[in-house]
């Protein structure tokens, strides 16, 4: 079979990078950057480089012991979005299939493409509240079927997957003898619930996951991948191609977040618990916006009234200095998304200006 590489390119990066900034920011979807002053750093003991290998291991005994698996089970990562590159490349060659959720966050979407899968699409509707149908999921999948791509909470929605609902997606994926892979950044979103991976569900379960979404700490890019020992060998070999060796003072200061988690946590777990209060007020005063409430998380994918999300966020962010994120990037343009992850005063004004244009 010939296969020709398509050209690797996201619709969504290029416009966050772009377009997704403005006064009021309702675009992102990650909690506002924790101040380095107020991560306890100790400068005197920072090193520039270390000597390379497969992960640098304090890091690695750290996120092992935080999942409760083996080192041998843990790749780390530039982000979460590496974190997925290297756990699909390792999985999927040209012509396999791969059955990806819809909507989708789109850089998953172009990866399959990418590495040359057939890409197939698992739909998430909001009348079923964006879960996923496992009869229907069965009637996609086949014996090509090498791996499924889910992400829990679910980008765009919030919505949870519980774990009930994952071990039958799993059931499915072993009837065919593919794989499931979860993108987990979101989850450490829902704090008062205790964190269990997918992972745990069984070998044929691979999680992604990073520091970034839950505690504001993007800027380390710290990611990390679990699989199986074998499946995670594979993966540190295709490291060696891109990412190669990471730096150091990144992973030093991710030790660092690691072990001062907790209090990371209780100032993010503050902050979302004050702007849910004024998005529940926001959607209470906008019934006429139609959309699934999640459980927690950042991020809510309603329905506009006028069913043209593009429009919407335009004039939204032209008029009314706020930004938002069109729904056609996931496939749904008549939704947009929007995040409460940055200061209150700046969500509440934020929220305000999106009332006052669906009032026009």
């Amino acid at each position: 079979m010939s296969y020709r590489r398509t050209q690797a390119r996201t619709a969504y990066i290029e416009w966050a990078k772009r377009s997704a900034s403005a006064k009021f920011n309702l675009a992102a979807s990650g909690v506002k950057g924790l101040p380095l002053r107020e991560l306890p750093v100790p400068w005197d003991e920072l090193e520039l480089s270390a000597p390379g290998g497969y992960g640098y291991p304090p890091l690695l005994e750290r996120l092992a012991a935080r999942y409760g698996v083996s080192t041998k089970n843990v790749v780390t990562a530039i982000g979460t979005s590496m974190a997925n590159y290297l756990a699909m490349s390792a999985v999927l060659e040209p012509g396999d299939e791969v059955v990806i959720e819809d909507p989708a966050y789109d850089p998953m979407v172009e990866v399959g493409h990418y590495l040359g899968a057939v890409v197939k699409r698992i739909p998430r509707r909001a009348e079923n509240k964006f879960q996923i149908d496992v009869d229907e999921l069965k009637e996609i999948v086949s014996g090509k079927t090498r791996l499924m791509v889910l992400t829990n909470l679910h980008n765009p929605s919030g919505v949870l997957l519980e774990q009930e609902a994952l071990r039958e997606i799993g059931e499915v994926a072993r009837s065919v003898g593919a794989l499931v892979m979860v993108d987990e950044v979101y989850l450490e979103l829902l704090f008062d619930r205790p964190l269990r991976p997918a992972f745990h569900l069984g070998s044929h379960f691979i999680v992604t996951s990073s520091l970034t979404k839950a505690y504001g700490l993007s800027g380390l890019r710290c990611g990390w991948i679990l699989a199986e020992p074998e499946l995670a060998k594979r993966m540190w070999r295709q490291n060696d191609l891109f990412g190669n060796i990471p730096a150091h003072i990144t992973e030093l200061l991710s030790v660092v977040a690691l072990d001062h988690l907790e209090a990371i946590r209780a100032r993010a777990k503050e902050l979302l618990a004050r702007n849910w209060n004024l998005l529940d007020a926001f959607l209470a005063e906008h019934p006429e916006l139609d959309v699934v409430r999640p459980q927690g998380g950042t991020i809510v994918f309603p329905r506009v009234p006028n069913g043209d999300g593009d429009a919407f966020c335009k004039l939204l962010s032209g008029k009314y200095e706020t930004s938002a994120v069109p729904g056609s990037f996931f496939a749904m343009p008549d939704r947009i998304r929007i995040g409460i992850c940055n200061d209150p005063v700046e969500v509440e004004e934020g929220l305000r200006r999106v009332g006052r244009f669906l009032f026009l």
